[in-house]
């Protein structure tokens, strides 16, 4: 039974769809503040472990920006913990009118949701990250004094895993919009130019440089997400066409 609030008619109005949006974000909201107190106990170890990257010491130009530093870490971490139940009040509102076994379709793929999530933030902090900063520092250090602040540095990494890691959930999304019917193979074939110029653009807003090396090493693994979202929402479309 859904945990819609319905009319006589079946159908929710207004008011009821605005409670159901309020109820979706205070439990997502009460889901992060739970997560980022648990992430609290470890920021400084995870702040440290994130320092490395940078050979140096972080600047902290005002009394504040070490608080500010430590509450944004954990923050993250708690949004990354998080996810997979987020995720689930989102969609569970912005489709009401799922049938009990597209729900199932949409807790399944929650695991998956997080795992692509991560595989992205593993992608950006083993790879990218290093060929980014190796750029950034190296870049005219016979004119200038590469030293950072500790405020701009994480602002600057948390943004780059957390985008890199919701671009790559692209294929299970597609796979549950297939399954729902709201997306086939055909549409995603015949528009793939379109698709290669969003890629495109969205590599050159997350690329944290100016460099086309570290452009193309956003772009070339967005691809192959298309790529793999093709095929998994051939997967997804077929048990649909089979259906009476």
């Amino acid at each position: 039974m859904s945990d819609h609030t319905e009319n006589e008619h079946g159908a929710m109005g207004f008011f009821e769809h605005f409670e159901e949006l309020r109820m979706r974000l205070f439990r997502s909201l009460i889901a992060l503040v739970i997560t980022t107190i648990g992430a609290s106990i470890f920021t400084f170890d995870i702040i440290e472990y994130l320092s490395e990257p940078y050979e140096g010491d972080l600047l902290i130009l005002n009394p504040t920006g070490s608080i500010v530093m430590y509450f944004r870490v954990a923050l993250m971490t708690g949004a990354i913990v998080a996810i997979p139940f987020i995720t689930y009040q989102l969609l569970m509102f912005v489709m009401p009118g799922l049938t009990s076994g597209e729900r199932k379709w949409v807790l399944m793929s929650l695991p998956a949701t997080t795992l692509f999530f991560l595989a992205g933030v593993a992608f950006a902090w083993f790879i990218m990250v290093p060929n980014a900063f190796r750029f950034l520092q190296d870049f005219g250090e016979d004119v200038f004094l590469d030293q950072w602040t500790a405020q701009e540095y994480f602002a600057f990494l948390t943004s780059i895993l957390f985008w890199i890691g919701v671009s790559f959930e692209m294929p299970v999304v597609f796979f549950v919009l297939a399954r729902l019917g709201f997306v086939g193979p055909k549409f995603l074939i015949e528009n793939w130019r379109i698709a290669v110029v969003v890629i495109t653009i969205v590599a050159a807003i997350i690329t944290p440089t100016v460099d086309p090396f570290n452009m193309l090493l956003v772009m070339a693994p967005l691809l192959f997400l298309y790529g793999l979202s093709i095929a998994l929402v051939t997967i997804a479309a077929r048990p649909r066409q089979i259906e009476p």
